[in-house]
């Protein structure tokens, strides 16, 4: 009886001791944008224990139609969202001090037809880009979190591509760290557009070097500054490249480099996505939607140039968007079409990634951490 009880309260202590490890374990909260034409509602809100690398269930957060992207104000008190539908609209939430809540503050036209990017800066200016109006709308965003569009720079022009580059279609839209800059992927034109932001009369005029030209058929999508050396980096959709641009010249903005992103004896169909740097300048990430895979690239020290090193698959089907810690420790995939998001633990001297954890969530399309 006696050896019953030290058992027992060996066992007590041993639960007591795990019990209070769990709830001290740190968890890293992130948002979930999704398309709402199928179970989705909204905006749902995960957890990622960055000692365990397990993800937490989702847990509905916000209404929103088609929240297929979404950004954070620099001071954390907003969330921005496009809702990405025929007429288009983009609406900020004001976000409780944690972050566990979201409260719908202000929702207004985004100035075209399917925004799929939003982008905000220190001043609280806003971008977005509307995929299927072919435009960048700006707008301005009070301390109250109202939103007015100020400006719509409305693009022409097309591509080789039939059925993909017939027009101009807007994919992104990011204001250059520390500069006045504004640069714009038009995935129907192969250009990526270059404004000057007029804060004082609130509109984008077209910079001094106003374009930087892809090679034709490339459908450029999403970008990534690399600060220290330079360089943006492009993922271009339709080709599956990633293009490496010298910035440091203010006449001319040469493509220096354009990689593959998918393996030289991969010839199905697939459609390069997202792409992600890493803060020490190190290695760049690409997520391909038919290959399904997280390309995985070092960057060459002197001059920012890449090199592909491995392909991570995602373990779903469609990764559309993805994010990396604010640790930087792991990475985050959302699988659209497999309705799955995947964690990987990043090597930090490698760049590599390994398998952490999985869980459903309702057609996810973006991740935003909230740190």
């Amino acid at each position: 009886m006696k050896r019953l009880i030290v058992v027992l309260a060996l066992l007590a202590s041993i639960i007591k001791v795990d019990a209070k490890q769990v709830m001290s374990d740190p968890v890293e909260p992130f948002y979930i944008g999704t398309y709402t034409n199928g179970e989705g509602k909204g905006i749902y809100r995960a957890g990622l224990n960055t000692l365990t690398g397990k993800l937490s269930n989702p847990e509905f957060v916000v209404s929103s139609v088609n929240p297929s992207f979404i950004a954070l104000t620099q001071d954390k008190k907003f969330l921005l969202a496009t809702n990405e539908t025929d007429d288009g609209s983009v609406e900020s939430f004001a976000v409780s001090q944690n972050g566990e809540h979201l409260k719908s503050v202000c929702k207004i036209p985004s100035g075209g037809a399917s925004p799929c990017y939003v982008s905000v800066n220190a001043a609280q200016f806003v971008l977005a880009a509307n995929y299927t109006g072919g435009n960048v709308a700006l707008f301005g965003m009070d301390d109250e979190g109202m939103l007015k569009l100020n400006d719509v720079q409305q693009h022409s022009g097309s591509g080789p591509v039939k059925g993909r580059q017939d027009k101009a279609h807007v994919h992104s839209a990011l204001f250059e760290p520390g500069t006045d800059k504004v640069f714009v992927a038009d995935l129907g034109t192969d250009r990526i557009n270059i404004y000057h932001l007029d804060k004082k009369n609130k509109k984008l005029d077209p910079a001094s070097v106003s374009e930087i030209k892809i090679n034709p058929g490339s459908g450029p999508r999403h970008m990534a500054f690399n600060l220290a050396k330079k360089v943006l980096y492009i993922a271009s959709e339709l080709s599956n490249t990633v293009s490496v641009v010298d910035l440091k010249h203010e006449g001319s903005y040469p493509v220096v480099e354009t990689l593959s992103t998918l393996p030289k004896d991969f010839d199905k169909v697939s459609y390069a996505a997202d792409l992600h740097i890493t803060r020490d300048g190190r290695f760049l990430y690409v997520s391909n939607r038919g290959l399904n895979s997280i390309a995985i690239f070092s960057i060459d020290q002197k001059n920012g140039k890449l090199k592909l090193i491995a392909q991570e698959p995602t373990r779903g089907v469609n990764p559309r968007n993805f994010a990396l810690s604010p640790d930087e420790n792991y990475l985050l995939v959302a699988n659209q079409s497999s309705q799955n998001i995947v964690a990987f633990r990043r090597d930090l001297k490698t760049g590599k990634l390994t398998f952490s954890d999985e869980i459903k969530a309702f057609t996810p399309v973006c991740l935003l951490f909230y740190k």
